[in-house]
């Protein structure tokens, strides 16, 4: 059965009090923060407690899906930064991956632990009104969310534990050994360790938090340091102990001063150095930017038809990239009804309907496509599925997305949980929690 089929009591039922898991969640400062004219913010990311609910069948087909997804871009990364066949075999334009912003010459010929590139994977989905999901977008560098549904189904247990007893939902709190296996899978030899760039990060919470569930350490730059091409973290006697991974969670160009952006205050000399000796796994690894390019996702189901001889089992959205004369052409001529992508940009950020464009609008976006069109991505407007949510007491229905996360180990696994965002703008597509988006619980039906 479908999702988009289930029982509409049981899809629609609320699971405790809105406002009593919101304020549990300020008490226990479960927010993020955001950069706004300069000016550092934090503010509630809003639970809402109607949970979106996925059949059994359902989260199975989405998982062969993932892993497929998942396994084909840790392939590709290591070929890129490697031999390039995917290049040679003419399957991917050789400008087209060298002047992304996301690939990093400097991480050419280095060789991950267990050749794992992206350990934790956020892949975005959206369900169609039919049932279908498709991928949004592929979150490969510093994926971040999965914190939001373990904390909000901890108190929404302890607010509605009959709900939990009454249905068969999986139990997602086995996140933090998922994380933790995958951390140790591909450990140097060493203490685990968490990188923050400190508490006015956005994902500060979820840093601190996923620390404490996987029993790593949470470290900022200040104490660590590289020596003899080794990573040390400084102990409180003034010791040093030997840190095997390091699940960074600031940006490639702020990692490593020496090898990076200069100005980095929040970095690790010699970090890089020690990486490329083989002395410490980096979780995610330097360099993934260039498979969750925008301009990249085009190609996805071609990677994995290259590297694993199947078909996809997810579908992309219907995507044209004007860098290609052809789509460029249909782009320029649908302007008006497609969704433009700017693709360096995230968060929400660069998203452009050209519905919602006046003619002299859509004539400059015109003439930027045409000057620019390795900048943007084209997608037909999906229309994808509405789920309730409860606004001042009433129910009312918002679009929604999903972000899955796969975690690659031993084995590729993907979460049956995962954090769903909705809009709380009755007119918008955009639910990003830097656009004003809320969230709530994932229940997957164990059958």
């Amino acid at each position: 059965m479908k999702t988009a089929e289930l029982n509409k009591e049981l899809y629609s039922s609320p699971v405790g009090n809105a406002e009593e898991i919101n304020e549990l969640l300020r008490r226990y400062g479960v927010k993020f923060g955001i950069y706004k004219n300069g000016i550092f913010k934090e503010q509630l990311f809003p639970f809402d407690p109607i949970p979106r609910i996925i059949t059994h069948d359902d989260f199975t087909d989405m998982e062969k899906g993932l892993v497929q997804r998942v396994d084909a871009l840790n392939k590709f990364l290591f070929d890129i930064y490697h031999d390039k066949n995917i290049i040679k075999d003419g399957v991917i334009p050789e400008n087209f991956v060298y002047i992304s912003s996301g690939y990093l010459p400097q991480c050419e010929g280095i060789t991950p632990p267990n050749n794992i590139y992206s350990h934790i994977s956020g892949i975005d989905l959206v369900q169609s009104k039919d049932g279908d999901w498709y991928i949004l977008e592929d979150n490969l560098r510093i994926p971040s969310g999965a914190s939001y549904p373990l904390i909000a189904r901890e108190l929404t247990r302890v607010a509605s534990p009959a709900a939990f007893s009454s249905n068969s939902i999986v139990d997602n709190r086995n996140y933090a050994k998922l994380l933790k296996d995958t951390m140790d899978y591909s450990n140097c030899g060493g203490i685990n360790a968490i990188l923050t760039p400190g508490r006015y990060n956005a994902a500060y919470f979820e840093h601190s938090y996923l620390a404490e569930l996987t029993n790593s350490v949470l470290v900022q730059n200040d104490e660590l340091f590289v020596e003899d091409n080794v990573l040390y973290h400084k102990t409180y006697t003034g010791g040093k102990t030997k840190v095997g991974a390091l699940y960074r969670r600031i940006s490639d160009d702020y990692l490593d001063p020496l090898t990076f952006e200069p100005q980095s205050l929040i970095g690790i000399p010699n970090l890089m150095e020690a990486y490329r000796s083989g002395n410490v796994a980096i979780i995610n690894a330097p360099g993934n930017g260039v498979a969750d390019d925008k301009g990249i996702y085009y190609f996805v189901p071609k990677m994995i038809e290259y590297y694993l001889g199947e078909k996809p089992v997810l579908k992309n959205a219907p995507t044209y990239l004007p860098f290609y004369e052809e789509d460029k052409e249909y782009v320029l001529k649908n302007l008006d009804r497609l969704v433009i992508k700017d693709v360096a940009e995230a968060g929400g950020y660069g998203v452009i309907f050209g519905s919602e464009l006046s003619d002299e609008k859509l004539e400059n976006m015109r003439q930027t496509i045409i000057n620019e069109p390795r900048r943007f991505i084209a997608q037909e407007v999906i229309d994808f599925l509405d789920l309730p949510i409860l606004d001042d007491g009433r129910q009312v229905m918002r679009k929604a997305d999903l972000r899955a996360f796969v975690l690659s180990g031993e084995q590729t696994k993907v979460w049956a949980s995962g954090l769903t965002r909705f809009s709380r703008n009755p007119d918008s597509f955009v639910v990003n929690s830097s656009q004003g988006g809320g969230f709530k619980d994932t229940w997957v039906l164990s059958r």
